[in-house]
């Protein structure tokens, strides 16, 4: 089977394929494998209010391309003492600058720094969201959904990572996100909840 995945971003795909790897007769394709050339279009994808419609708009748009399986994820970080913001909107948090890539990623993180300032450290109690969808052709939507809890730090701890992984404290493993070996990431993450769940799907259909 191949498996197209939806994203552009690398760091996303490098852990996505880690935890796929497991899965037999399993090829895994990003959008440059696919032949899929970034449109505009892209940036307007994610408009709606939860993770489950916006990954499920990125996985349609990219299979009407494709025309094979693919699976699309939206995810984000909800932060309690801000009423689960970012939420959906954690990628742009940060007031609009034209950044991309590593400085818009430093700017939302020096944003919701800002925003919680005063509040607590015990209070600020958080959450990774990540849910993937899979789309195929004759099948109704698959979704897999995966949360990890998580203390915002005022100050950045740890080089690995990306996003706002420096600032989210797991305290379970007694450090943040960004300090945790790809491997214990991806046991720990969100991402590693959402898309070991769909890997366990899809390794079901190949026995």
């Amino acid at each position: 089977m191949k498996l197209l995945v939806a994203t552009r971003s690398a760091h996303k795909m490098s852990e996505i394929r880690q935890i796929l790897g497991s899965v037999p007769n399993l090829t895994v394709l990003d959008l440059t494998d696919a032949g899929i050339a970034p449109d505009p279009v892209e940036d307007d994808l994610e408009v709606y209010e939860t993770f489950e419609e916006n990954a499920l708009a990125k996985a349609e748009y990219f299979f009407r391309l494709s025309g094979m399986p693919t699976v699309a994820d939206d995810s984000g970080l909800e932060v309690d003492a801000l009423g689960g913001a970012p939420g959906v909107r954690s990628k742009r948090f940060a007031p609009d600058t034209g950044l991309d890539g590593q400085a818009r990623d430093d700017a939302n993180n020096r944003y919701l720094v800002e925003k919680l300032e005063g509040v607590e450290p015990v209070d600020r109690t958080a959450r990774y969201v990540c849910v993937a969808a899979l789309l195929e052709a004759g099948n109704e939507p698959f979704y897999a959904r995966g949360e990890a809890p998580g203390l915002v730090l005022d100050a950045p701890q740890g080089k690995g990572g990306f996003g706002y992984d420096p600032y989210i404290y797991d305290p379970k493993f007694g450090g943040t996100f960004a300090e945790m070996s790809p491997a214990e990431k991806n046991e720990r993450s969100h991402r590693g909840a959402a898309f070991g769940a769909l890997a366990s799907s899809l390794a079901k259909r190949a026995m």
